[in-house]
Parts: structure tokens; sequence; C-alpha cells
């Protein structure tokens, strides 16, 4: 929902993790896990320019997601257990049919649970996307480069010298406005550097897929 100045939205995101490992006695073991990960509820202030081109995002992202599944690390579970605060900002321009962004955002955990207290994370998005392509079809493809910053976890139950990273990538998307309220939108990361500390889990490949309902 937004208004001239405001806007609210939320995020339930649906995770599927497949994970294999060799446990304590030697042997092969496997398990699957999907469920909703941690809500993120999200607060925007519009109104830093007459255009509503420039704002400022705020939020809270909940402890919703499970994170005490078998075999699988805190680091890696689907839910981190805290509530963090979010904090960012945004920039938007259009002209002739191309339009950019700019946008970062800061997470922060109030609190450990169980022994674990993710590090602080900071991203950044900077893309570009056509309306004029398929305009007809309300079909826009987007391009964007994303950066991802991730502090050491801390805790009992947390693996410092195996956790934190910086990762950069390249994003080709594509986004279809299917109804007034409906939008679709899906891209592909694919990285472009990858620094972690000590061992850690890599995907090679990023696949991402949003719905969004506007009020």
């Amino acid at each position: 929902m937004i208004d001239r100045d405001w806007g609210i939205m939320a995020e339930a995101p649906l995770w599927n993790r497949y994970f294999r490992t060799i446990d304590d006695d030697g042997n092969l073991a496997s398990a699957t896990h999907t469920s909703f990960g941690d809500v993120r509820l999200m607060g925007m202030y519009t109104g830093l320019s007459e255009d509503m081109s420039t704002g400022l995002q705020f939020g809270l992202k909940l402890p919703t997601g499970a994170f005490n599944e078998s075999l699988l690390d805190r680091d890696t579970q689907i839910g981190t257990g805290t509530t963090d605060l979010l904090l960012g900002g945004y920039q938007m321009g259009q002209e002739k049919g191309w339009g950019w962004y700019a946008q970062v955002m800061w997470q922060h955990a109030f609190n450990e649970r169980d022994g674990y207290r993710p590090g602080d994370s900071f991203d950044v998005n900077i893309g570009a996307h056509y309306d004029g392509l398929l305009n007809s079809l309300r079909i826009v493809p987007v391009l964007q480069i994303a950066g991802s910053f991730r502090g050491i976890d801390a805790g009992d139950k947390s693996d410092p010298d195996n956790t934190g990273y910086e990762r950069l990538y390249i994003s080709p998307g594509l986004q279809v406005i299917a109804t007034t309220h409906f939008t679709l939108y899906g891209d592909l990361r694919i990285p472009l550097i990858t620094h972690v500390r000590g061992l850690q889990l890599v995907a090679p490949a990023l696949v991402n897929m949003t719905v969004g309902y506007s009020f």
C-alpha cells in the first residue's frame, strides 16, 4: 500500500533447501527442507523528492523461519531465529523508455537466539530496465549489478572462522505486469566475484522468483 509519502510492504519467502554431507560416522546423509523463511515487514518514505524518485526504507525481519532443522548448521538454516533491523534507501530515474535505480540495505540482528547471532549484512543494487520492449504485453527486461557483504556470525553455535563474505553478481531478469495489482519478477544471479571466509558452501548461480501484489 502506497500513498503520496508513505508505503508498506511485506515479504514472505518460500525456500526449498537440499543439503548433502558426511555425518560423524562417515556415512553419506542428506536432507530436504521446504518452508517459509523469515518474513520482512517494510515501510517506505517516498517524500524526499517531488516526483517520489528518492526514498527511505525501514523495517524488521521477523524470526518466522525454521532454524533447527537436522544436518544444517545455523548459518545455512532457512531462518536465523533473530529479529533484525532493516534500514536502506533508493534512487530512481526515467527517460525515453529507459529507467534506472540504485538501492542500499543494511541488516542488523537485535538479539542472539539459541546461541547464534548472524553478522550484519549490507547489500547494494544498481540496475536498469527498458519499458519500450514488448510494451503492449507489459514485459520489462531488467539488468542489475548486485553486491552483498556479510559480517562474521557470533554466539556459541556460530562458526566465526567460516562465516562472512563479499559477493558481486550480474543479474539479468524479467518483470511481467500481469494486472493492475499483480506483478511477476524473476532473475538469474551469476557471480562475478566471490570471496568467503574459511570454508563455505557457495552456489554457482541463484534463481529468484517474486510475486507482488499492490493494494
